[in-house]
């Protein structure tokens, strides 16, 4: 395979399917797998091409989401509402809806009037504390005359 002599290059490397297919089962990545078989990650991309081999991964792989997905709906059955909560968003299509919309009543505008008391109260703490500080009016006024 690897020369003009008969036996000469480097021996083919023998992966067990039937250990892949467990393996995938358990969600495992390429580096992983490549690990697991003692291989670089780049002959499990190449295997990766053959029919077979990408047919025991995709096997593997398929039988590890559904063992998840009964698991999670056990735990559903059994009133984990967290469970519950993440099936109905990703199956049902169930979402969080957050507003941060800054408005009044249902939706409505911010009445003016309400706008008009908070101008009013900041006002009235600014005078006041210009009054506390002694730059009140009466100061202003006085440092004009000067």
């Amino acid at each position: 395979m690897g020369g003009k002599r008969i036996g000469s290059g480097r021996k083919a490397i023998k992966i067990d399917l039937g250990l892949l297919e467990k393996v995938c089962t358990l969600q495992c990545t390429d580096v992983e797998i490549a690990g697991i078989f003692e291989v670089n990650v780049r002959t499990i991309e190449r295997h990766k091409k053959k029919p077979a081999f990408a047919a025991v991964m995709e096997r593997g792989r398929a039988k590890g989401r559904l063992s998840v997905r009964r698991s999670l709906f056990e735990q559903a059955a059994k009133g984990n509402s967290q469970s519950t909560i993440f099936l109905a968003k990703n199956l049902l299509g169930f979402k969080d809806y957050v507003s941060n919309e800054h408005s009044g009543p249902e939706g409505s505008p911010i009445p003016l009037s309400f706008v008009e008391t908070l101008n009013v109260r900041r006002n009235a703490r600014a005078r006041e504390k210009l009054a506390e500080s002694g730059d009140g009016p009466s100061m202003l006024s006085s440092k004009k005359a000067a």
